[in-house]
């Protein structure tokens, strides 16, 4: 894995990603790796309803589950049996999943449901961000600083794709728990800046392209428009 983050050293940081580009557009939004005019077109099964990608290739989606993962160890490994910290953390990283993935899949028939969701991610995200942070400040350990060895290199790691549990279980095998905290609040500025990016496209897609109901309306009008002026022409051809 390279050098391990938290090797040597005292380091503090927030674990925001500085100036890493990173695009977690929705798998359905226009976009440059979804552009394709056959990918925008509604299916044939369900005309009104428009297709999806599949949510667990979002970038953001796959950042979560490793917090999940990694979160869920933690808290048994190093919380007291009985502290409700445990059920706390484990379902605010639960809950950044889940909403990301089930935002995602209502999103083809409520783009509103959609922001809804994909903003209690980000939510859910903070509060185990706040979570972490308790843990080291209530143990009088650092908080990694953004621009700490150890930051950047868990930034690094963050950019690799698809991102596993599998990168990042060998910290937790080897790392104490101080260091598994920071590099769990480094992966969750992470994934809130992707889940922000894709609050801003949603909220982009919904100006430009409105929702169900309004593609039912225009679908609506456009088929009666079509059946009046075939109606007009057979009429004008008795």
């Amino acid at each position: 894995m390279g050098s391990d983050p938290g090797s040597d050293g005292k380091y503090g940081n927030d674990g925001r990603p500085g100036e890493e580009k990173h695009d977690d557009a929705p798998p359905h939004a226009s976009h440059s790796s979804h552009s394709s005019h056959a990918s925008r077109q509604p299916s044939l099964a369900h005309p009104i309803i428009p297709p999806r990608g599949d949510p667990t290739t979002l970038k953001s989606f796959q950042k979560a589950e490793v917090i999940y993962d990694l979160t869920f160890r933690f808290a048994h490994a190093f919380l007291k049996r009985g502290d409700r910290t445990i059920d706390q953390m484990i379902q605010a990283a639960r809950s950044g999943k889940k909403n990301l993935l089930e935002g995602s899949r209502l999103g083809r028939t409520s783009k509103e449901l959609e922001i809804k969701l994909t903003n209690v991610a980000y939510g859910s995200l903070a509060e185990l961000r706040d979570d972490y942070r308790d843990f080291l400040c209530a143990r009088d350990l650092p908080v990694w600083d953004k621009n700490a060895k150890e930051a950047l290199y868990v930034r690094e790691l963050g950019k690799r794709q698809p991102q596993t549990f599998e990168l990042y279980r060998g910290f937790l095998e080897t790392r104490p728990p101080g260091v598994l905290a920071n590099i769990a609040i480094c992966l969750i500025c992470q994934a809130m800046y992707l889940i922000d990016r894709q609050l801003d496209r949603l909220e982009r897609d919904f100006l430009e392209q409105g929702g169900l109901r309004e593609t039912m309306m225009h679908m609506r009008l456009a088929h009666r428009t079509r059946r009046d002026a075939t109606g007009q022409r057979r009429s004008a051809s008795r």
